[in-house]
């Protein structure tokens, strides 16, 4: 069992607000990727039994994680971009159709749809204009012709929350395919995939699951899985894999038939160890804890007279990242000397953007912003 006491490691000296680009591990999950190490260099495959135990355990806790029908559902890939590479190219698309997406989108989720445009399909990229909704501009540009929305729920930039239910019900009304990249917010806020309406789902674990990098979800809704051409193969795929003498080529009807090869035992060992430590603690608790530190993010930045706001300030849109500007300030210059001193963030949406997770304290958010001011008004510590 995870130890939910302490459960990170992390250096002291570090105020590490970067979990929307890549999360340190627990403690538990760097020491199960120690066993499993030490278990191969000792006994190699000896226990892949056991290993193919844990592989099920992944599978059912990642359709815990969305509140999928079942864990069938679910397929292992390497990262967002497979995954969504696997629905773009193996939808079967009609010259004259269009996909719709934001232009503020990451750009895993706007170049697979622009490679589309080479059978005739239009990628309609989607800029809000002054107070739009997000929602609004993308339901907008849908016609009879629009075939897919694809959408992240949370924005990786400013960390607006999409109202996802909106675009699945308008989808669903209107017989769309609704893709949602949700690697900004499984592991920090509650998903239900029935509730959303998706027909997909696709997110890495190296975000806010508190994973590796290289082991990633792909959700297909079993109505439409099998109408997914599938351009990659080999025996884990098969229905009948483990069974090498057989000769049958049939696809598996579950989410393995995405899976190609042998899977990656070290990365399903870790955030299967990552994710069994969220389910312990709870999203419900978890979620809470984010959105507590994100109001004092917000409170803090707009009571500073140098700082503005550029994620929404409305209770109801935020994730875990705030992201804000110096006015009169070099962003990029401001966010190198807070890495120089110790405050992990990001430089995105033309500012700096923090992003804190559950067990991040309080303390450590005051203590950024007084570093912040101390950078933005030359102050030595």
């Amino acid at each position: 069992m995870n130890n939910t006491q302490n459960p990170f490691a992390l250096s002291d000296d570090l105020i590490y607000l970067n979990h929307a680009a890549v999360s340190p591990w627990p403690l538990g999950t760097a020491e199960t990727v120690k066993r499993f190490a030490e278990e191969n260099a000792r006994l190699g495959a000896s226990n892949y039994l056991q290993w193919m135990d844990t592989e099920r355990q992944l599978r059912d806790n990642l359709a815990w994680l969305i509140n999928a029908p079942s864990a069938d559902d679910i397929a292992i890939q390497k990262s967002t971009s497979e995954a969504l590479s696997a629905i773009a190219h193996g939808l079967e698309w009609q010259a004259g159709q269009n996909v719709v997406f934001l232009k503020q989108e990451f750009p895993s989720n706007r170049v697979v749809w622009q490679s589309l445009e080479r059978y005739g399909v239009t990628a309609r990229m989607i800029d809000p204009g002054p107070g739009q909704e997000p929602e609004a501009a993308l339901l907008a540009a849908c016609d009879k012709n629009t075939r897919l929305i694809s959408v992240s729920s949370v924005q990786y930039a400013s960390g607006l929350r999409m109202d996802l239910l909106r675009i699945g019900e308008y989808a669903n009304k209107n017989n769309v395919l609704f893709c949602v990249d949700a690697i900004q917010s499984l592991g920090a806020l509650a998903f239900d995939v029935a509730e959303v309406g998706a027909d997909f789902v696709v997110a890495d674990g190296h975000k806010w699951m508190l994973g590796p990098e290289g082991v990633a979800l792909l959700y297909t809704d079993k109505r439409i899985r099998e109408q997914l051409t599938l351009h990659q193969f080999g025996w884990h795929m098969l229905e009948t894999a483990g069974d090498f003498d057989a000769l049958a080529t049939d696809p598996a009807s579950s989410g393995r038939r995405f899976e190609c090869g042998s899977p990656n035992m070290l990365g399903i060992h870790a955030l299967n160890s990552s994710l069994s430590l969220i389910r312990e603690i709870g999203l419900e608790r978890i979620s809470a804890d984010i959105l507590r530190n994100t109001d004092l993010l917000v409170q803090l930045i707009s009571d500073h007279p140098r700082l503005e706001l550029i994620s929404s300030a409305d209770p109801e849109r935020r994730s875990g990242i705030v992201t804000f500007k110096v006015r009169g300030g070099d962003q990029e210059k401001i966010y190198r000397e807070l890495m120089q001193r110790q405050v992990i963030c990001a430089a995105r949406g033309g500012g700096i953007r923090f992003s804190p997770h559950f067990y991040t304290g309080q303390r450590k958010l005051i203590d950024a912003l007084q570093i912040l001011d101390r950078v933005i008004t030359n102050k030595t510590d």
